[in-house]
């Protein structure tokens, strides 16, 4: 059997370091993968021109995994966001952050352990509709939810629940006052719920959830819910368990994956041996489960918190004094 290539791009500002840390530990784990390399953000522009040139799609659709450092979009280059247009082309429907606690962190919580899953490609933050007056005196968007959207995304929540052995999904919403599309939303979830009597399904109208997150997080298990509440959701989240620095992605489609650090490309750090890999070293541990590599993603992860626990070799933002390239050492040599 062929060995699976993996599409890598390093990104913007501290992408290629932090992705040369994951690169070298996805090697030591002998995977036998294959890694190419392509291009968007700032990096490709100053290569071919563009934000996302022709020849990284076309590596993506030939691969379909891929391992992603944070992108810069410059302002008023007609991109909204690359990885939005990134997910609406490869239809990637399905956005994933897990939180898990990790001692050694600089968090308020022990024992969080919180999928959230979002849908992906429609509502307010899909950015359709956008326009304002020439006056400037007002603006509007389109939030549009669609049946097949909604059923597509919690079913993926409830088979996420069964084969991770979860107990309880929590489906959030805004349907006491967005009643046609966050009540469609809502509407197909309850619909699907009765399907999956084995899972516990609990509903919970946005603000409260987030109350909830903050005062009881121990009480959420999977997450489920539309664009822009999961984007805003999935970053209280990784507040729990000490910041984006440890909030990896997933973003899931019918054949294509990508995998990413969430935090952005900091070009104030960048070049000097500073930045934290660990969101995307997380990324990598999705990516190895996505590929069905179940106990190398085990093995990664208990060196990563053996790692972080013992705190001798850790970087600033975890309290440590260590720089990206000796903390991901420590982690080599764990494996």
């Amino acid at each position: 059997m062929a060995n699976q290539r993996i599409t890598i791009i390093p990104g913007d500002g501290i992408g290629p370091s932090i992705i040369e840390s994951a690169v070298e530990i996805l090697d030591k784990l002998d995977c036998g993968f294959e890694f190419d390399y392509a291009y968007a953000g700032l990096a490709a522009v100053e290569k071919f021109g563009h934000l996302l040139p022709q020849q990284t799609l076309d590596l993506i659709a030939q691969n379909k995994v891929v391992l992603k450092g944070p992108l810069t979009t410059p302002i008023g280059e007609g991109f909204t966001s690359i990885n939005v247009t990134l997910r609406k082309h490869f239809k990637l429907f399905a956005n994933l952050r897990p939180v898990i606690s990790f001692k050694g962190t600089k968090s308020r919580y022990e024992q969080i352990d919180i999928i959230t899953i979002r849908e992906n490609t429609e509502g307010l933050y899909s950015g359709l509709g956008q326009k304002m007056a020439e006056d400037g005196s007002s603006a509007e968007a389109t939030s549009l939810i669609t049946r097949q959207a909604a059923s597509n995304i919690v079913e993926f929540a409830y088979k996420l629940a069964k084969r991770e052995g979860r107990k309880k999904i929590t489906l959030i919403h805004k349907a006491n006052i967005l009643k046609s599309t966050s009540g469609l939303f809502l509407s197909v979830g309850r619909e699907i719920a009765k399907r999956h009597p084995e899972i516990t399904t609990e509903e919970m109208i946005v603000d409260n959830a987030c109350m909830q997150l903050v005062m009881n997080p121990e009480k959420f298990d999977v997450i489920v819910t539309t664009n822009l509440f999961g984007d805003i959701i999935s970053d209280l989240c990784a507040g729990l368990v000490g910041g984006l620095g440890m909030a990896p992605s997933a973003n899931i489609g019918e054949d294509c994956a990508i995998f990413e650090a969430v935090h952005g490309s900091a070009p104030d750090i960048a070049g000097k041996n500073l930045a934290n890999p660990t969101s995307v070293i997380l990324a990598s541990i999705q990516l190895l489960e996505h590929l069905g590599l179940t106990d190398k993603a085990a093995k990664l992860r208990a060196a990563v918190r053996d790692t972080i626990e013992k705190g001798d070799r850790t970087t600033r933002d975890l309290g440590g004094t260590a720089g990206t390239s000796e903390f991901t050492q420590a982690i080599l040599e764990r494996l």
